[in-house]
């Protein structure tokens, strides 16, 4: 395990907004839209009462997005979403006409959808969003996945009707396949990262993402604890970590901006790498991490700018961190009892190991309020299993 502290201006004396692609009006859109798909609801808010108690803190909560639109992770929202917007404004400028979200699920575009073909490259669960939504809006759609994505996962992605492509390598070299699939006419590449920081799709990708973060903040108010004060995020390609940033950033008054601490796994730390350069970096490691979402060697250059002008902890784990942190959120030790994924429990291992290596000065106080995204459910129940202990149902 190791951390990284950078130094930081308050927030009174940094540009806003951090990210011109996600301000207010953005993230009021994305939740407009997303209200209109099927089975949009907000998912819970779990207060963790004794995590709280164990690591001296006012309060810890964990948005739960296990059952995110019946797909088990929040990257059903950004997936979707940017699915959805990049085919009305395709669409749009072929019928001659402005279309939502809503014409495209009646079907009413049908003939314009059905001649389209829908890449992307995942570790799983970004997949299986994007082939969500390809058949919810009538397109076909392949997904390129590197050989360590579990079959159980590939499963889940092919259920929804897309063509699996397996590519040797890691997750980057499944993104290069991606992006020289979509160079074919007729393909759309919806990627959650890029190689150049005016991509739009990622940008949209991360707007889904604010959908999450505003319901969060909005419980948080309901439940009269306040504004956070340290958000703990899952590192991956950064993309995650850039639409809470960007997202507090809008929805927050500037005296209230959290701490923004990255997590990551020892063998996948490229955002841990590039705050340390100052300038993005490939990760140190081989991938290799039972926090599959997380396995990623290459950051995002849409999502960094704003991680990179925000972010002040940087730490990574190890596999039996997050592990642990599975098992506790299996057992409910923490305060409430929840089935966590490998990637979706990291954000919890960060915040028990930050607060175990630092008490005192730099630790919580009696009035943190700690927000952690648990970002996926058992996208694989197999795995799960055999990492907890128990299934899905016993743990749930």
């Amino acid at each position: 395990m190791a951390i990284l502290e950078i130094e930081r201006v308050g927030p009174a004396h940094r540009s806003r907004p951090i990210a011109p692609w996600l301000v207010h009006s953005d993230i009021a859109a994305a939740e407009a839209e997303t209200r209109r798909c099927p089975h949009y609801e907000w998912t819970p808010l779990r207060s963790l009462e004794q995590a709280a108690r164990r690591i001296g803190a006012a309060h810890v909560a964990l948005k739960d997005e296990a059952a995110r639109f019946g797909m088990g992770s929040f990257k059903a929202l950004g997936g979707v979403y940017a699915l959805g917007r990049t085919l009305c404004e395709r669409v749009g400028a072929a019928r001659g006409c402005d279309i939502d979200l809503a014409d495209l699920i009646s079907g009413r575009f049908a003939e314009n959808t059905a001649g389209i073909t829908i890449c992307c490259a995942s570790d799983g669960n970004h997949g299986r969003a994007v082939a969500a939504g390809a058949r919810l809006f009538g397109c076909a759609c392949t997904v390129f996945l590197h050989e360590g994505v579990s079959a159980g996962r590939a499963d889940a992605i092919a259920d929804y009707g897309a063509t699996i492509v397996r590519i040797a390598g890691d997750y980057d070299d499944s993104v290069r396949a991606a992006n020289a699939a979509a160079l074919t006419p007729g393909w759309i590449n919806i990627s959650d990262t890029a190689d150049c920081p005016d991509d739009p799709v990622p940008a949209l990708v991360m707007q889904g993402y604010s959908v999450m973060v505003g319901e969060a903040l909005g419980q948080l108010e309901e439940q009269g604890v306040g504004a956070p004060t340290h958000i703990f995020l899952q590192g991956g390609v950064g993309g995650l970590a850039a639409a809470v940033i960007a997202s507090c950033d809008a929805l927050l008054p500037a005296d209230s901006t959290p701490v923004f601490i990255v997590v990551e796994p020892e063998s996948a730390d490229c955002l841990f790498q590039s705050a340390q350069a100052g300038a993005p970096r490939s990760a140190s490691g081989d991938l290799d991490t039972v926090m599959a979402g997380l396995s990623c060697g290459e950051v995002s250059r849409v999502a960094w700018p704003v991680i990179d002008a925000t972010a002040k902890i940087f730490m990574t784990i190890t596999d039996d961190q997050a592990v642990s942190a599975m098992r506790e959120a299996a057992a409910g030790s923490l305060g409430a009892r929840f089935v966590c994924g490998e990637s979706g429990a990291a954000g919890i291992a960060g915040m028990i190991a930050y607060a175990e290596k630092y008490r005192g000065d730099l630790g919580f106080h009696a009035d943190s309020v700690i927000l952690l995204f648990g970002t996926e459910g058992a996208t694989d129940p197999e795995i799960y299993e055999q990492l907890v202990g128990n299934s899905v149902g016993q743990a749930a």
